[in-house]
C-alpha cells in the first residue's frame, strides 16, 4: 500500500516559521497524509495519551486540553504540541523516528527539553503495554543491511557523522577537541571551564589503567581529533592511530604536528579489522558503539591478536542495560537515521560474554561514570545552542539545529535518567599485570 505525502511545508521552530527544504530533509519535510485520520494514527493517539497519563509531565494540546501528571501544575516539565495530527500521524508510521522527525519539523516544543527526554526515559520499558510488546519484531524497522559496520560500508557510516565539518565540532567542543564523557571532580555542579581538565582527567586514567608510559608501544582504535594520542605521547610513548575519519585525521596531524609529537605518532585512514603489529596497550574510547553487534567478536579477537604478551587493552564504553539491548539490537531508530548509522550501544554483560567466548581477554577493572557523561552533555548543548548563529554561517540550517539539540538533549536524559551508562573497561589475559591504584582524582 502505497503513502501519500504532502508536498513542501512550514513548521514551527521555537516560535519562528521554517520552510523545511524537502531534498535535504524529505523526513521531516512530509508529513504521510495517508495515516493523518488512519488506524495507526489513532492507535499512536491512544498509545501516547495512555502513556503520558502515568508520566509525571504536563503535555499541553493545541486545544487547550492538558494530559499528563502535571495537568494541573506548572512545576513539571512541559512539552507544547503545536500539530497533533501530524505528531500523531508520525507516531503512528514510523514510531520512535517520526517522534523525533516531529520535533525536528517544529510540531511540538518543550519548556526544558531534556527534562522531557527523561521522563521518557525514565520510563521506557513500560510505554507500550507489554501485550503490545511482543509486536515489535513485526512492527518497527530493522536497520538496513547498508548500513551494517562492514568494511565496506563503515567508512561511509562514519563520514556520515564526523566529517560534518571540523569547523562545527569546534563550536561546541572544548579546546581538547574530545567528543566524550569527561571525569569531573563534581559531575553535579562542573561549569564549561573545567571540562577541558575532565576530559584531560578521563584520558590519564585509562592510559594508567593500561600502563601507558616511556615507550609503550600503544595502539588506539578511533582517533577522533587526536587528545588521547597526544596524551600518550607526551608521556613518552610511541602511538599508532587509526580512524576512518578523513577530517579528524587532517585536525589530528596538525595538532600534532604543531606540539612536535610527529615522530611518536601515527595517524592512519585504516580500517581496525586491517591492523596489523604487536602493541603493549590498545586504547578505544566510545568508538565500540560504531562496531555493530554482528561485529563485535570481530572487534575483540583482533584486540587479542594484537596485544603483546602481558600487554592491556582500555576501552570506554557507553552502555545500556543487557535486556533493553537484546530487545532492541535489530529496531532501526532516530539515532541511526539521522546521527549514528549502523552502530549499537552494548551491554557490559554482553561485552563481558564476548570477550570470554571469542579471546583470552578477560576484564579486571570496570569503572562506572554515566552522571559525569550527563554533564558533559548538558555543557555541550549549551555551547551549541549560544553558538548556532556561527553554525548557519557554515551552512547548518534551522532542522539541523532541532536535530542536533535533540540528539544532544536525547542523549543527556539517557544518563541522567540511568537508562545508559558510559564504563572504563580494562582486560588483560590471565596472569596479566596488576590493575593500578586509582589517583586521587578519581
Amino acid at each position: 500500500m502505497s503513502v501519500e505525502f504532502q508536498d513542501e511545508r512550514c513548521a514551527r521552530a521555537d516560535s519562528t516559521t521554517t520552510v523545511i527544504d524537502p531534498h535535504r530533509w524529505p523526513g521531516v519535510a512530509s508529513v504521510p497524509r495517508r495515516w493523518a485520520q488512519g488506524v495507526r494514527s489513532r492507535a499512536a493517539r491512544s498509545l501516547f495519551t495512555r502513556a503520558v497519563s502515568r508520566l509525571p509531565l504536563r503535555v499541553e494540546f493545541p486545544d487547550g486540553r492538558i494530559a499528563g501528571q502535571g495537568s494541573g501544575t506548572d512545576s513539571l516539565p512541559r512539552m507544547i504540541i503545536h500539530d497533533a495530527d501530524a505528531l500523531f500521524a508520525r507516531l503512528g508510521s514510523g514510531g520512535l523516528i517520526g517522534f523525533g522527525e516531529s520535533y525536528m519539523a517544529g510540531e511540538w516544543d518543550a519548556s526544558d527539553l531534556e527534562r522531557v527526554l527523561e521522563v521518557f526515559a525514565a520510563s521506557v520499558a513500560d510505554l507500550v503495554p507489554k501485550s503490545l510488546q511482543s509486536l515489535r519484531a513485526v512492527t518497527v524497522r530493522r536497520q538496513p543491511r547498508r548500513e551494517r559496520n562492514t568494511a565496506e560500508n563503515t567508512r561511509s557510516n562514519i563520514s556520515r557523522h564526523y566529517d560534518l565539518s571540523n569547523a562545527f565540532f569546534r563550536l561546541f567542543l572544548d579546546e581538547t577537541m574530545t567528543y566524550s564523557a569527561g571525569l569531573f571532580t563534581n559531575p553535579e555542579t562542573a561549569s564549561w571551564e573545567e571540562l577541558a581538565d575532565a576530559q584531560h582527567r578521563k584520558i590519564d586514567r585509562l592510559l594508567d589503567q593500561a600502563g601507558v608510559g616511556e615507550g609503550t608501544r600503544v595502539l588506539e582504535i578511533g582517533t577522533g581529533w587526536g587528545e588521547l594520542a597526544i596524551r600518550a605521547a607526551q608521556r613518552g610513548a610511541n602511538v599508532r592511530s587509526v580512524t576512518l575519519s578523513v577530517a579528524q585525521k587532517e585536525l589530528a596531524d596538525q595538532r600534532i604536528k604543531s606540539l612536535g609529537l610527529n615522530n611518536q605518532v601515527q595517524v592512519q585512514i585504516l580500517d581496525y579489522r586491517a591492523v596489523e603489529g604487536e602493541f603493549d596497550a590498545i586504547l578505544s574510547v566510545e568508538m565500540i558503539e560504531a562496531v555493530g553487534y554482528q561485529y563485535w567478536p570481530t572487534y575483540f579477537r583482533k584486540i587479542d591478536e594484537l596485544l603483546a604478551p602481558g600487554g592491556t587493552a582500555a576501552i570506554q564504553a557507553i552502555t545500556m542495560p543487557h535486556h533493553r539491548m537484546l530487545a532492541t539490537r535489530n529496531t532501526y531508530t532516530w539515532i541511526h537515521k539521522y546521527i549514528f548509522p549502523g552502530g549499537l550501544i552494548p551491554s557490559v554483560e554482553a561485552i563481558r560474554h564476548t570477550t570470554e567466548r571469542e579471546t583470552n581477554l578477560r576484564i579486571r577493572d570496570q569503572f562506572s561514570m554515566g552522571p559525569h557523561y550527563a554533564r558533559t552533555l548538558r555543557l555541550w548543548e549549551e555551547r551549541f545552542s549560544a553558538r548556532f548563529d556561527e553554525a548557519r554561517a557554515l551552512g547548518f540550517d534551522e532542522v539541523f539545529r532541532r536535530m542536533w539539540k535533540f540528539y544532544l538533549c536525547y542523549s543527556e536524559a539517557g544518563f541522567a535518567s540511568g537508562y545508559l551508562d558510559v564504563e572504563q573497561l580494562v582486560f588483560s589475559r590471565p596472569g596479566g599485570p596488576a590493575v593500578p591504584a586509582p589517583t586521587k582524582e578519581n
